[in-house]
C-alpha cells in the first residue's frame, strides 16, 4: 500500500459523542477523490468470514479490503458504530445508525480529500446501516451497495416473523456482548459472560433482567428484552433504522444494489426493498439473489447440499466481489460508462435445482441449478397456480372430494420441532443455515437433536405431489392458505415447502431439502397492530407467505409442504397461553386442526415460471 492511512480518527456526531474512522488513501492524502464508507459494529480491523473468494478462499482483513479500494483510487473509509470498538458512546443495537450515519458522511464531504460524491457499502449490519442512514437522504450520498440486510421492516423479518420472534437475536447479543469494549475492560463482566454457554439457555424462554446468560452486559440484555417484548407493530417498529418500508419515498434516489440469498434471513427484505424502492426512485435499483447463506458467495453449498460450480458471484457475475463493486462504483461514482456491467438487468437470480441428487466428494446432496437475468421482480410472466391439501398427505390440483377432513395434531411447547438449516444468520452454535435432507436430523443440536429426528414426528402434517411429469419452476413468494383451529387461546402454525428426491445409489429412501420456510403466531391472523386471542376450537381462515426462493422441481421430484406449530430454535416456542410475548407462562398442550376438502379448502399458492421461459438441461 503506497497511500497514507490514518487510523483512529475521530468523527464528531451531534450530541459530541466522537466516533472511530480509519481513512485509506490512494495517495498522500492530498488529493481529491470519491469517497467509500462502511460502517461496521464488527471492528473496523477485524476479518469477515464472507471476505474471501473462490481464487483465494482464506478471509482478508478489513483493511487488507480497503487497501484494495484505495489502490483503484477511491478514499475508503471504515468506522467503528457507536459503543463498539475503538468508538465512543453506549451501544444498542440499530438504534442510532440513522444520525451517525448522515453525521458522518455530513463530516465527509467538509474534508479536503473528498470530491463530492460518497460511496456506501457493507454486509448484514453495514447494508442495516446504510438503509438506516439511506432515509435521511445526506448530501453526498451518490451510489450504495447493500449486501445482506437493510431491514425493510424488521419486525416483519429479521428480527421478528408473522408475530414470533427470531432467537437468533439471543444467540448474536450473546456473542457480541463478550466482544463489547466495556467487556474486554471489565474482567469480572468478562468472566461471567464467557461461564455462560448459550446452548444451555437458547430454550429458556422468555428471559428476563437478570436471568439470562448476558445479565452481566445490562445494555445487551435490556435492548434484547425489549425486542422480545415488543410484539405490536406500532411506531417504534416504523423508524428509519427497522422500516425501511415506511421512509421510501424519503430514501436517497442514488444508483443501489440490494444482494442477498435463499438461505439468508434478509432474501425478504432484499425483494420488498427493491419493489418499493425501483418503482418509486429513477436511479437504478438492482437485485442480486444467490444460493447462498449470509455473506457466502464464494462457496458453492448452503449447509448439506451443493449447487454446482455455477453457483458462486466470483466467475458467474463478476470476476469476484471486489471487482462486482468496483465497477458499480466506477460507474456511478466516476461516471466510467465504458467500465465492465456485471448487471446488465434489474433482476439477477440463481434457479436452483436440475443437479444429479448424487452425492459429491464432501457428502452434499448436488442440486445444481444456473444464474439467469430478469427484467423485474416478481418475474414477469408469473403465473399463480393452487394446489390443494388433501386428507391423505395429497398435494393436487384438483379440490378434495370430501367435504370436510379435520388431521388433528398435539403441539407441545415443551417437545417443539427442530429447526433444521433454512434462511438464518448468526445462529451458531445452536443453528445453522442452508438447505439439509429433513427427513434425519444433521446433528444442528450436536450428536442428535434433543426432539428426535422429524421423520418420527406426528405433530408434522406432511402434504407433497405426485412425482412431476416434467420439470417446474416455482419463483416468488409461496402462500400456503389454511382452514384452522385450535384447543389454546393462542398458538402458531409454520410452514415449509420442500423439493423431494426420488430414491437412488446415495440416497436409498430419497431426499427432502427444504426450500423455504413461513410462520403465523395466530392472535396476528387479522392485524399485526391489533392482536386477538383465539375462541378456542373455533375455525379461522388464514394466510401464509413463504420467504422468497426459486427452484427448478426436476420431473420425476415431488413438491412438499409440511405444516407445523413450531421451528425451534428459529423461533420462539408459544406456550400457547396468549400471554404477552416475553412473559413468563406455563405452557400447555393445543390441540391444533388443519382442516382439508372443498367445504374448507385449504391450499398452496406456487409461483410458477411458464416452461417456455425456463431454460434447462435437456435431460431434466
Amino acid at each position: 500500500m503506497n497511500g497514507k492511512i490514518l487510523h483512529n480518527l475521530p468523527v464528531v456526531m451531534r450530541d459530541g459523542c466522537r466516533l472511530a474512522a480509519d481513512i485509506y488513501f490512494p495517495d498522500d492524502g492530498s488529493g481529491c477523490h470519491p469517497v467509500l464508507l462502511e460502517r461496521t459494529p464488527y471492528n473496523k480491523l477485524g476479518t469477515n468470514h464472507a471476505d474471501r473468494s473462490k481464487a483465494d478462499p482464506v478471509a482478508r482483513s478489513k483493511p487488507e479490503i480497503a487497501e484494495k479500494f484505495a489502490r483503484a483510487g477511491y478514499v475508503y473509509v471504515i468506522q467503528d458504530c457507536r459503543g463498539r470498538y475503538a468508538s465512543e458512546g453506549d451501544f444498542t443495537k440499530y438504534a442510532n445508525e440513522s444520525e451517525d450515519g448522515f453525521d458522518t458522511i455530513e463530516w465527509l464531504m467538509q474534508q479536503p480529500w473528498c470530491n463530492g460524491r460518497i460511496g456506501t457499502l457493507g454486509l448484514s449490519y453495514g447494508a442495516h446501516a446504510q438503509s438506516a442512514m439511506a432515509a435521511l437522504a445526506p448530501p453526498g450520498l451518490a451510489a450504495m451497495f447493500l449486501d445482506s440486510g437493510g431491514f425493510s421492516s424488521a419486525f416483519h423479518s429479521g428480527i421478528r416473523q408473522g408475530g414470533a420472534f427470531e432467537l437468533k437475536q439471543l444467540t448474536w447479543a450473546f456473542k457480541h456482548a463478550k466482544l463489547a469494549p466495556d467487556t474486554a475492560s471489565d474482567p469480572a463482566r468478562k468472566a461471567a459472560l464467557e461461564a455462560q454457554d448459550i446452548r444451555d439457555w437458547i430454550g429458556v424462554t422468555p428471559w428476563s433482567e437478570g436471568r439470562s446468560p448476558v445479565a452481566a452486559a445490562p445494555e445487551y440484555e435490556e435492548y434484547v428484552l425489549q425486542q422480545w417484548r415488543s410484539e405490536v407493530f406500532d411506531e417504534s417498529w416504523r423508524s428509519p433504522a427497522l422500516c425501511a418500508q415506511a421512509h421510501y419515498a424519503e430514501w436517497a434516489d442514488v444508483p443501489m444494489v440490494h444482494m442477498c440469498s435463499w438461505f439468508d434471513p434478509y432474501a425478504l427484505t432484499a425483494t420488498e426493498n427493491y419493489i418499493g424502492l425501483s418503482r418509486l426512485k429513477k436511479s437504478p435499483v438492482k437485485l442480486v439473489l444467490g444460493p447462498w447463506t449470509h455473506g457466502q458467495r464464494s462457496v458453492t453449498f448452503a449447509g448439506g447440499v451443493d449447487f454446482g460450480p455455477a453457483a458462486t458471484l466470483d466467475d458467474n457475475i463478476a470476476p469476484d466481489y471486489v471487482a462486482l463493486r468496483l465497477a458499480w462504483f466506477d460507474r456511478h461514482l466516476r461516471g466510467e460508462a465504458e467500465t465492465a456491467e456485471y448487471l446488465p438487468q434489474a433482476v439477477k437470480i440463481f434457479v436452483m435445482g436440475g443437479g444429479s441428487g448424487r452425492k459429491d466428494n464432501a457428502g452434499r446432496l448436488q442440486h445444481g441449478g444456473r444464474w439467469r437475468d430478469e427484467a423485474d421482480w416478481p418475474l414477469p410472466g408469473t403465473t399463480h397456480t393452487e394446489v390443494y391439501l388433501h386428507g391423505n398427505g395429497v398435494l393436487a390440483e384438483e379440490l378434495p372430494r370430501n367435504e370436510c377432513d379435520a388431521l388433528e395434531y398435539d403441539f407441545d411447547p415443551c417437545n417443539p420441532v427442530p429447526t433444521i438449516g433454512g434462511a438464518i444468520a448468526s445462529g451458531a452454535p445452536v443453528m445453522f443455515a442452508g438447505a439439509f435432507d429433513q427427513r434425519t436430523d444433521p446433528g444442528i443440536f450436536g450428536a442428535t437433536s434433543p426432539f428426535g429426528p422429524l421423520a418420527d414426528r406426528q405433530d408434522v402434517l406432511v402434504f407433497q405431489t405426485a412425482p412431476l411429469e416434467s420439470a417446474l419452476e416455482v419463483t416468488g413468494q409461496i402462500v400456503v392458505k389454511l382452514w384452522v383451529s385450535s384447543s389454546a387461546f393462542d398458538t402458531d402454525f409454520t410452514i415449509k415447502v420442500l423439493d423431494v428426491y426420488p430414491p437412488n445409489e446415495d440416497f436409498p429412501e430419497g431426499c427432502a431439502i427444504n426450500l423455504t420456510h413461513g410462520i403465523l403466531r395466530m392472535r396476528f391472523r387479522d392485524s399485526f397492530e391489533h392482536p386477538t386471542l383465539l375462541e378456542p376450537d373455533a375455525v379461522y381462515q388464514i394466510e401464509i407467505p413463504s420467504y422468497p426462493t426459486s427452484n427448478l422441481f426436476a420431473a420425476g421430484h415431488r413438491i412438499r409442504v409440511d405444516i407445523s406449530s413450531s421451528n425451534f430454535p428459529h423461533f420462539d416456542v408459544n406456550p400457547n397461553t396468549g400471554a404477552p410475548a416475553g412473559i413468563v407462562s406455563t405452557p400447555v398442550v393445543a390441540r391444533n386442526c388443519v382442516f382439508v376438502g372443498h367445504g374448507r379448502p385449504s391450499s398452496v399458492i406456487l409461483p410458477v415460471i411458464p416452461s417456455e421461459r425456463v431454460v434447462r438441461d435437456p435431460t431434466i
